[in-house]
């Protein structure tokens, strides 16, 4: 089945992100997805058209989850600077570089855990709130969280004064 339809979501994923890496990913993604709902598939149904479909809306899904982090993303970047600006320069470029350096390892964590992170750690979200807004339950906010910050203190971790990184 894989290598049947592989090619299809392939291109597919590849032509909604543009990048070989992420359309790779999200082709395993959809897979995984396809595997966990086969029993809602239905032998009258059209296979590819189902499969298709499934492949679409997770990649809509997807999309929506991304812009949501964006969008939240600048929301925090612009009262960071709100705040910052009552800084020394020197705190404040202290500041900006620490900043830069939690986002590029919150980007290196899957969308689901990076929103969830944000959510909470950042915007100050209840596990509760976080539960409502991602529709998924208050135990698997919970397990996310904890699973990212372990992620983010590893990724973190390289960036030791030693190291020439995070004090």
């Amino acid at each position: 089945m894989v290598n049947t339809y592989a090619p299809q979501i392939f291109n597919l994923a590849y032509h909604f992100t543009g990048t070989r890496e992420e359309a790779e990913d999200l082709t395993q993604e959809i897979f995984l997805k396809l595997f966990s709902s086969i029993k809602k598939y239905k032998e009258e149904m059209n296979f590819t058209a189902w499969l298709l479909t499934l492949a679409r809306n997770h990649l809509i899904d997807r999309y929506r989850r991304e812009k949501k982090a964006k969008s939240m993303r600048q929301e925090l970047d612009e009262n960071l600077l709100t705040e910052a600006s009552e800084l020394s320069p020197e705190n404040n470029l202290a500041r900006k570089e620490v900043q830069t350096l939690v986002w590029q390892a919150l980007d290196q964590l899957s969308p689901e855990v990076r929103l969830s992170i944000i959510l909470f750690d950042i915007l100050g979200k209840t596990y509760e709130e976080v539960a409502e807004i991602l529709n998924i339950p208050v135990g698997t906010v919970k397990s996310r969280i904890n699973r990212g910050r372990l992620q983010l203190a590893r990724l973190l971790a390289d960036r030791r004064p030693e190291k020439g990184g995070l004090p």
